[in-house]
């Protein structure tokens, strides 16, 4: 690892998050939201391929990592609370910059259209949405729902990171050893009981949905982003044929008025993690773009 992270944490609506930041201390860092089941850590890779001259920080969502977990369960909207008020303590008076992996990028993606003014540039590593439903899905969903709620949610466990890394590998065969082992560290703990580990997000992200998504909405908030954005997808990713289903590239730009377009060869969905100096080098041209005609700088 070329930079080291620095752990710090703040509480923010009640819950308490672990935040890591990199490089020099600044007022504007950029923002890292990582994806769902993941946490803050596996953006080290990215990191220590761009400009060591440059500031960011990355936090774990609510019930990730090594944020508190939610005890009234989980809800969507509440990502765009807890990022509002984290921007409000990281980036206070300037507009913010952001980089966000799936989860993390629909969340970012969507909040830019809430607050437009808020944001400065985003990249969008795949946060592409759900896959489109209709109302008829409603009942069965429900009924999915309250079954997985009788049945309660179960821990991931694994006999030992070593053992979980080599499940990670057998799923991801571009990750190195070192590289797989660093995540299966990071993405669990210890057991209370001592018998092996399991997973550090909170088993109730696993349970299903009761509310529908609908994508109307999200094209809505979509077309209400005024900042750049810089969506990329992995070639390999097994989002693309979602991604080309509801029209690629094409798609997007009819939503989104000032956007560019890449894709990350040798990558699926991971791409932070299978190819972090491709992604590194996308976000870095991105962000030294010149001034666009209104005037606004991508640095």
């Amino acid at each position: 690892m070329r930079c080291v992270a620095r752990e710090e944490h703040l509480t923010v609506r009640g819950l308490r998050h672990r935040l890591l930041r990199w490089g020099p201390a600044d007022r504007a860092p950029i923002v890292l939201l990582h994806g769902f089941m993941d946490s803050s850590e596996t953006w080290q890779f990215v990191v220590d391929e761009l400009p060591s001259d440059w500031s960011f920080v990355a936090f774990d969502w609510r019930g990730f990592g090594g944020t508190d977990r939610a005890a009234e369960g989980y809800w969507f909207p509440d990502y765009f609370a807890d990022l509002e008020a984290l921007l409000e303590r990281l980036v206070p008076h300037t507009g913010a910059r952001l980089v966000g992996h799936s989860m993390g990028g629909n969340i970012a993606t969507l909040y830019a259209g809430i607050r437009p003014e808020r944001i400065e540039w985003l990249v969008n590593l795949e946060g592409i949405g759900l896959p489109c439903t209709q109302p008829g899905q409603a009942p069965g969903r429900y009924a999915q729902w309250l079954d997985a709620l009788a049945r309660g949610p179960r821990a991931g466990r694994y006999v030992s990171v070593e053992r979980f890394a080599e499940t990670l590998r057998a799923k991801h065969p571009r990750w190195t050893p070192e590289r797989a082992r660093f995540i299966a560290q990071a993405w669990t703990r210890p057991r209370a009981d001592g018998d092996g580990v399991e997973l550090a997000a909170d088993p109730r992200h696993r349970l299903p949905n009761p509310v529908l998504y609908r994508h109307e909405e999200a094209e809505a908030c979509w077309r209400a982003v005024r900042a750049p954005v810089l969506l990329l997808m992995g070639e390999q990713s097994a989002f693309r044929p979602h991604f080309e289903e509801r029209g690629g590239e094409g798609g997007w730009k009819r939503h989104l008025g000032d956007l560019r377009f890449a894709w990350v060869a040798g990558a699926g969905h991971m791409m932070h993690i299978d190819q972090p100096a491709a992604v590194a080098a996308h976000i870095e041209r991105f962000a030294k773009e010149p001034p666009d005609d209104q005037g606004r700088t991508h640095r």
